[in-house]
């Protein structure tokens, strides 16, 4: 019998988690002290954490980069990731970070609707092509957006060129046998229909499942049974097991344009 807590104990298995979300707040706090092309605080909903920042590229945008944070769907707000907008800007791309209610105060399928009207938000003032970004919770929400019952609008959903999955959970089914179970409450029905590698994909996307080589064996599991999955509904999509890479430090390449894994983010011109 798999112990699913520890399955998904991502702080338990890296040295100084803790220490972490600091740095990163710290680190996204200094970022938009110094970025004069930033728009802040836009609301996409009445709630006080629907709003999103918007880092503009320097002259024309060629496009929008959305990137939307992990937490288990519990924790987290877009003020400790506006750092990892940089890597995406200095490739031609505006970013949208939004913040978004959480559990228990959300279902994860509540959460899934509103992250589609934070897109739709976004898009609006940025023209051309959209790449969205997710880490761990957040990759399970960009998925749930190009899925052919997902809930963003064809206007947007066209415009869709890319989405990278970093850490994502893709199947949620076993997060019903964990203890965090006490605030996402998911029933078996909703983990089923929340769960983007049981559903289909739509097409012409490119989708990049990313993960750590140092992730607990789980999100390893995770990006390997979406590939799997969607690979066999026709999807374009592909796996990287980045070396040397845990969950808390596999996202650090969206603050470089140079790493690999902004050259997953370009989008066609």
């Amino acid at each position: 019998m798999t112990n699913w807590d520890d399955a998904f104990d991502n702080a338990g298995h890296v040295a100084n988690a803790a220490s972490y979300p600091a740095r990163w707040a710290e680190t996204a706090e200094a970022y938009r002290r110094n970025a004069v092309f930033a728009e802040l605080d836009i609301a996409y909903g009445d709630h006080p954490r629907e709003r999103l920042d918007l880092f503009h590229t320097d002259g024309l945008a060629r496009g929008l980069a959305i990137f939307v944070h992990g937490g288990y769907w519990r924790r987290f707000d877009k003020s400790y990731w506006s750092h990892l907008a940089e890597g995406a800007r200095a490739l031609g791309l505006s970013v949208a970070v939004p913040s978004y209610v959480l559990a228990p105060e959300a279902r994860i399928s509540e959460i899934t609707r509103r992250i589609a009207i934070a897109i739709s938000k976004a898009a609006g003032r940025v023209k051309g092509s959209i790449c969205l970004i997710g880490h761990s919770a957040g990759g399970h929400l960009v998925l749930r957006m190009i899925c052919e019952d997902g809930p963003l609008p064809a206007s947007e959903r066209d415009r869709i060129e890319r989405v990278v999955s970093i850490s994502g959970v893709h199947d949620l089914r076993p997060l019903a046998h964990t203890r965090m179970n006490a605030d996402l409450n998911l029933t078996d029905e909703e983990a089923r229909a929340e769960s983007p590698a049981l559903l289909s994909p739509v097409s012409d996307i490119a989708v990049t499942a990313w993960v750590g080589r140092e992730e607990r064996p789980e999100f390893i599991r995770q990006s390997r049974f979406l590939y799997d999955a969607w690979r066999c509904r026709g999807a374009n999509i592909n796996v990287v097991v980045e070396p040397d890479r845990h969950h808390f430090n596999v996202i650090d390449g969206l603050a470089s344009c140079e790493s690999q894994m902004c050259e997953a983010l370009a989008v066609r011109e």
